[in-house]
């Protein structure tokens, strides 16, 4: 009996595939060949649990790239919660330079895995910027930055991340970018 795409995993079901997805980003990054045998190995899982996840090298490279983009977004809520919303936001960015230069690593892996232009981005986009606008908007009400500011407004200030090469120093280069973007984003922010 096959089961629905939307019905839940069971909990060892859901765990095995957290663990090909951890294990499929660091072997990816590392080489956009690497076999999905020994993913599959690594992760601790047989052939056949692997390919029912993941029914092709295409689905697994989609599917990591999908979940790193889940927990980048799904960081705005938790930091929110824990956090003044300037301070969430920022911290916010760092995680999304992080993203950035991991995603920069599974390039080649991506780039083989699709063909179809714009896939990757139209897998991200909406995601990201649902929580940009939650952050925006939590700094807005808060009057921490400038008002009208829009998630598109944001993506555009921070472009400058996807150009920084994440084979040097991109940590000083990611964060200074980021910083004048925050500070950017303050200037015009109602006065306390």
């Amino acid at each position: 009996m096959q089961q629905k795409k939307d019905a839940p995993l069971r909990s060892d079901a859901q765990r095995n595939r957290e663990r090909i997805l951890e294990v499929a980003l660091a072997e990816l990054t590392r080489s956009a060949d690497a076999p999905l045998s020994a993913i599959a190995k690594k992760a601790g899982v047989g052939q056949g649990t692997f390919y029912r996840h993941f029914p092709n090298r295409e689905a697994l490279v989609l599917e990591v790239y999908r979940y790193e983009v889940q927990q980048v977004a799904d960081a705005a809520a938790q930091l929110l919660e824990t956090r003044a919303p300037d301070r969430a936001l920022r911290e916010w960015m760092d995680r999304l330079a992080q993203y950035a230069m991991a995603k920069a690593g599974l390039a080649d892996a991506m780039r083989k895995a699709t063909t179809a232009r714009g896939t990757l981005a139209a897998l991200g986009y909406s995601t990201v910027t649902s929580a940009v606008a939650l952050l925006l908007e939590a700094n807005e009400q808060a009057g921490t930055i400038r008002p009208g500011v829009t998630p598109d407004d944001f993506v555009l200030a921070i472009a400058g991340l996807w150009q920084i090469d994440p084979h040097g120093d991109w940590q000083q280069r990611a964060g200074r970018l980021l910083d004048l973007v925050m500070d950017g984003l303050r200037a015009g922010a109602p006065t306390p």
